[in-house]
């Protein structure tokens, strides 16, 4: 199933249990008034009373808050909040948060009661498409998993994962990009044992795939980013686990394999000691780098994720410091936080914070590659958010040429690592950009497709058919190790042409073949 479960409440005789054996420490006073609200029932005509700026009550899995001081702290923007006033907001938490989160915010957010159990919503099953699904073998492509997806993902989700950036020109150059660059198979070559595996900062991978840091993977699935971990796992590859992640970098590492490595991507918040708190959190569980995005100081303008997201609703309050967002989608939500003055002098200060290796993700162009080298970077991903910013950007594939480049006349080459990511829908586009000096790619929709039609498995399995297409493009191009793979295997003439005819990549265009015609 993919609707998110319903949070089922607990006998109030476990609540109190919780309670008092919990290890938070909180005042006696939270404690009474604790215990006061769980003896109180109220109705959700009530709740709707409440449905100001100055006085914002949220019914979530029937439980009735009170978040008129913690709206104006609300990371994702107090509008959000403040458009759920009096209401019932189950459905919305489900797709960004997990059950337990207010077990952190005793204090902020006082609970008052319990909701009615006349009053709570069923939960609504409309956002999910009906059908069959094909069983989860007779996938043999990424492609593949995003028609199971459309069919799997409400509406709005789908609108959020899939979207670009203005005409979505940059989103579909990142996959044609590849089709640019030709292989070059070689014969006669001893290509009996091939071995897929690579090293990214010393830490082994069974093949050079990371799955990308991809915001609210609830939004495809109720497990979210634990598919992710799972999958990752099973392949024995890195997961970069988000910031803006639909559970906790805990909730994540919590279902890790004995050995299994993570890294974490970090939104630098304007305020530092949020950003600091999160890179200790991440340090505890174990995570080895931390990818600092770099390239969104504004979101880019992603018009079928606006488009969608903003459904008019009746609202009590006028809202003018909030008037330019309200059809800014769920991007523009997340991402108010975000710090738009880092700057290269904040790249010492994230050194001193941690002992994890530094990873700058948004690079576009090699003076950039070059000044993060200068400025003490361990790595570096070539990328463009996925073609979700400044559309009419270049493809990952298309800059990491000239990055590499310029790394190598400035002394750095061998010096820092370079991942790419954007449009890897093959293992011949991993093999691409091994070859043009990539240690390793990250991938992120095909993902989350696949954890959208069919959980962890889904993700084992879309990571198992690149791994296959990765094995097979080593073997007909002669190489049996990873470390062999260089640019004399590819030619890549036309890849800075943007405009010359290019094989068409029927299945990105169109889908392949609908199921039920096969």
């Amino acid at each position: 199933s993919f609707r998110s479960a319903y949070i089922r409440r607990r006998p109030r005789a476990n609540h109190i249990h919780r309670l008092f054996t919990t290890p938070t420490k909180i005042s006696s006073e939270v404690v009474v008034k604790k215990v006061a609200a769980m003896s109180k029932v109220i109705p959700l005509s009530e709740v709707a009373k409440h449905n100001k700026k100055s006085d914002c009550w949220i019914a979530v899995h029937g439980k009735v808050y009170d978040l008129t001081k913690f709206a104006h702290e609300h990371p994702g923007g107090s509008h959000i909040l403040f458009n759920l006033a009096g209401k019932d907001g189950s459905r919305i938490f489900d797709t960004i948060h997990t059950p337990d989160i207010f077990d952190g915010y005793k204090e902020e957010v006082p609970m008052v009661g319990e909701l009615d159990p006349k009053d709570i919503k069923q939960k609504d099953e409309s956002a999910v498409k009906k059908g069959e699904k094909p069983p989860l073998e007779y996938l043999l492509n990424a492609f593949e998993f995003e028609q199971v997806a459309k069919d799997c993902m409400s509406a709005p989700a789908y609108a959020y994962i899939s979207s670009g950036s203005d005409d979505e020109v940059t989103l579909r150059e990142n996959h044609h990009a590849f089709g640019r660059v030709w292989l070059k198979p070689r014969v006669m070559v001893n290509v009996r044992e091939i071995d897929t595996s690579c090293e990214v900062f010393g830490y082994k991978m069974a093949f050079p795939v990371m799955i990308a840091p991809t915001a609210l993977a609830k939004l495809a699935h109720p497990d979210g980013e634990k598919c992710y971990c799972i999958g990752a796992g099973n392949q024995k590859i890195i997961q970069v686990i988000p910031t803006l992640g639909s559970l906790t970098v805990e909730e994540i590492t919590a279902v890790k394999q004995p050995g299994q490595i993570h890294f974490m991507q970090l939104y630098v918040n304007t305020d530092r000691k949020k950003t600091e708190n999160l890179v200790r959190r991440a340090e505890k569980c174990g995570c080895k780098a931390l990818f600092v995005t770099v390239d969104a100081p504004q979101m880019g303008r992603r018009e079928k994720d606006m488009r969608m997201k903003y459904v008019p609703e009746a609202t009590n309050q006028e809202d003018d410091d909030q008037e330019g967002n309200r059809g800014g989608g769920t991007a523009n939500y997340l991402s108010s936080f975000i710090d738009p003055a880092l700057n290269w002098a904040d790249i010492a200060a994230l050194k001193k914070m941690t002992s994890m290796k530094i990873v700058i993700k948004g690079i576009q162009c090699a003076e950039d590659a070059v000044l993060a080298y200068k400025h003490g970077a361990h790595g570096i991903v070539v990328s463009n958010h996925g073609g979700r910013q400044l559309d009419y950007s270049r493809s990952g594939i298309e800059t990491l040429p000239e990055v590499m480049q310029a790394l190598k006349k400035c002394g750095a080459e061998g010096k820092m690592e370079v991942f790419m990511d954007g449009g890897v829908r093959r293992g011949t586009d991993v093999f691409k950009a091994i070859a043009l000096g990539a240690k390793a790619v990250l991938v992120g929709r095909p993902s989350i497709y696949a954890a959208a039609g069919y959980g962890a498995k889904g993700v084992t399995r879309v990571l198992q058919l690149l791994k296959d297409e990765f094995r097979t493009a080593m073997m007909l191009c002669g190489t049996t190790r990873v470390n062999e793979i260089n640019d004399t295997m590819v030619t890549m003439k036309s890849l800075h042409h943007h405009y010359v005819a290019s094989p068409r990549a029927d299945m990105y265009e169109y889908g392949y073949t609908p199921f039920s015609k096969l």
